[in-house]
């Protein structure tokens, strides 16, 4: 394995930027444990979108020339 390609994978000794924890963790960012309590706290519930059905507009009028027959 290259050099960078293992400082890409190595794990980061870091300082969780919310919750000021040492760290280590892949990339930076919040800890595992701050991870899971925002999911928890930011994750909403799916709901059905009820979409209405695509109705053209009516105040068209067709030109004379594709109305000929």
């Amino acid at each position: 394995m290259s050099t960078a390609v293992a400082s890409l994978t190595a794990d980061l000794e870091i300082e969780c930027p919310r919750c000021h924890q040492p760290a280590t963790e892949r990339l930076y960012g919040p800890c595992a444990a701050c991870r899971a309590d925002l999911r928890a706290k930011l994750q909403g519930e799916q709901s059905d979108l009820q979409v209405a059905e695509y109705e053209p507009k009516m105040n068209v009028t067709p030109n004379a020339v594709a109305s000929k027959e």
